[in-house]
């Protein structure tokens, strides 16, 4: 895959001038950037932490090469991991 990826590490939650941020750079690379055979650049913002709601309603509409994540400063413990998972998969079956 041909393409710009461009990250941007926030260190607080992620706020949805951040997201409209990461579309005009994706929108700068895609147009000024890119050569003819490139694909599309894809945009990544990593967070502390994200309100799924704020990022639904922020990126409605826009490229889907732009993603928005949550990053952890430390991997979980076992306890915490198998918590995790368990939430993840009661939560798919509502």
């Amino acid at each position: 895959m041909k393409c710009f990826v461009l990250i941007d590490l926030k260190v607080n939650a992620v706020q949805y001038d951040d997201i409209g941020q990461m579309n005009m750079y994706m929108g700068y690379f895609a147009e000024e950037e890119n050569e003819p055979d490139d694909n599309p650049p894809i945009g990544i913002v990593l967070a502390r932490d994200k309100d799924e709601l704020l990022v639904k309603y922020a990126t409605y509409g826009m490229d889907t090469n732009l993603f928005v994540s949550k990053y952890e400063l430390y991997l979980p413990n076992r306890e915490e991991l198998k918590q995790l998972v368990d939430k993840i998969m009661f939560d798919e079956e509502d």
